[in-house]
């Protein structure tokens, strides 16, 4: 994953394929807590971080969002009490890109309990 992690985002091109279910899979072995769940027929990526307090959530979601801009790629954050759900995945092809694999393992280096 630290090899994935260190990759910036590409710009993707509208019109880009989106990643196959293999490719999906290869890149699942690195990243064990992530899932993929589809809504609306478009695949993204999903994790829940969990949390001991609401300050703790309050500064992993702003950490989030600040990466989010420095790439240029951002995702849904739900934030609650104890818990982010964070979601990748890409508007442009309606699903997921190697950007979104690569932002899910950035996000796990900012998780820490």
């Amino acid at each position: 994953m630290a090899m994935l992690a260190e990759l910036k985002c590409t710009v993707c091109q509208a019109g880009a394929l989106p990643l196959d279910d293999a490719q999906i899979k290869e890149y699942l072995a690195d990243l064990p807590d992530w899932s993929v769940k589809e809504e609306n027929g478009i695949k993204k990526i999903w994790r829940i971080f969990k949390f001991k307090d609401y300050r703790s959530v309050l500064d992993f979601t702003n950490q989030v969002g600040l990466l989010a801009e420095e790439q240029d790629h951002h995702p849904v954050l739900i934030t609650e009490w104890g818990k982010v759900t964070v979601i990748w995945w890409t508007h442009k092809i309606n699903g997921l890109h190697d950007n979104d694999m690569i932002m899910a393992a950035k996000t796990d280096l900012l998780y820490t309990l």
